[in-house]
């Protein structure tokens, strides 16, 4: 099984605290009662093929027979915050009712007093550090930045980040975001460097910078935003993204290609995310019953089968709730096991540092 999940105890700390009154998880029946009466749920950012949500969301419509109203599938995290900002006096279908963003922006929001802290009633299994200690925000799912690859294009597959410099992937690899902008893509040049800077967090960011300078200047690297057809037509056949998109991508494409997903050996970089509920949530006890269903045995396994790790993992091994065959699915247990999770102080070191450097080191437009 995976080694025990490897947050940074500074995580908690980190949260920003505000005084403010915690509610407790109601009874099952009155949270379900209460639910009912308001009707729906507004989420947003939550694109069906992203951790299994598409199945998820329909679970929880089935099982409490509520309208979850879809808002901006393709938002990203800080669409998420400012969407909680302007909606603050409405209680229209346009105001998120909860947000799952990357970690970072859970302690900004809080901060902000944009979010109204709730503890789900498996609370005691989210690892203390990957949680508020108020319950403002909780992580909820994680993966592992990795190569998605068209294995019938690549013959030698790639095993790690030092192998994507052989000349043999000229024009091969590519990025799933542009790295002066997307989180994720910044975290692939974090990981690069790691890997290179043999885990010194001090030195990742300057070392992936140099990496990708090299891979640009030896013809390996594209400048285009990877995603599944681009994989499938040949364009960028290795994508570095994360593995639970390239796993699902593995799925769609069902074999034509055939798409190998690789966690390199070293320079595992692994990123969560985070739940919370607005403090202007129009449907607060949708927003809880929908929490409660997350962070259940059902919800979490949910995430898994969409490829992401759920944040109750180790608590769902001991007590035996996954399946076999979904484990199947995901790469070797032991592929995780030195998964570094980088603490928000080093993203917030390493996102400028990329960023504003990017273009005069490695000087590649992506696009």
């Amino acid at each position: 099984m995976m080694a025990p999940l490897k947050l940074s105890a500074s995580l908690s700390v980190l949260a920003l605290m505000i005084s403010s009154q915690v509610a407790v998880a109601q009874a099952p029946d009155a949270l379900v009662a209460a639910a009912k009466t308001e009707g729906q749920l507004s989420v947003i950012a939550l694109p069906h093929d992203w951790c299994g949500y598409g199945d998820i969301i329909e679970g929880f419509k089935t099982k409490y027979g509520l309208k979850v109203n879809e808002l901006n599938p393709d938002a990203g995290s800080g669409d998420e915050v400012e969407a909680i900002k302007a909606n603050k006096g409405n209680a229209g279908p346009q105001a998120p009712d909860v947000i799952d963003v990357g970690l970072s922006f859970g302690p900004t929001a809080k901060s902000e007093q944009l979010l109204a802290p709730y503890k789900v009633s498996t609370w005691a299994t989210i690892p203390d550090n990957a949680k508020d200690a108020d319950g403002a925000w909780y992580g909820d799912y994680y993966g592992v930045l990795g190569f998605e690859v068209n294995a019938d294009l690549v013959k030698k597959v790639p095993a790690d980040w030092a192998d994507l410099q052989d000349p043999e992937y000229k024009n091969a690899v590519a990025m799933a975001g542009d790295p002066r902008t997307s989180n994720q893509a910044i975290l692939a040049v974090y990981a690069a460097g790691l890997s290179a800077a043999k885990n010194d967090a001090t030195k990742a960011s300057e070392a992936g910078l140099q990496y990708f300078a090299a891979l640009n200047k030896s013809g390996n690297f594209v400048p285009v935003i990877g995603k599944a057809a681009s994989v499938a037509q040949g364009a960028t056949p290795i994508v570095i993204r994360w593995d639970y998109n390239a796993l699902a991508d593995r799925d769609t494409l069902k074999g034509n290609p055939e798409i190998k997903v690789v966690v390199p050996k070293t320079g595992v970089v692994a990123g969560v995310y985070a739940q919370g509920i607005s403090a202007y949530a129009p449907h607060p006890n949708a927003a809880k019953l929908w929490m409660e269903y997350l962070y259940s045995d059902e919800g979490q396994v949910g995430f898994l089968k969409g490829y992401c790790h759920p944040i109750r993992f180790q608590n769902l091994v001991a007590d035996k709730k996954i399946d076999a065959a979904v484990l199947a699915k995901l790469p070797p247990a032991e592929a995780y096991a030195t998964a570094v999770f980088p603490t928000l102080a080093e993203q917030d070191a390493a996102k400028p540092a990329i960023t504003t450097k990017w273009d005069s080191v490695v000087g590649s437009n992506v696009k």
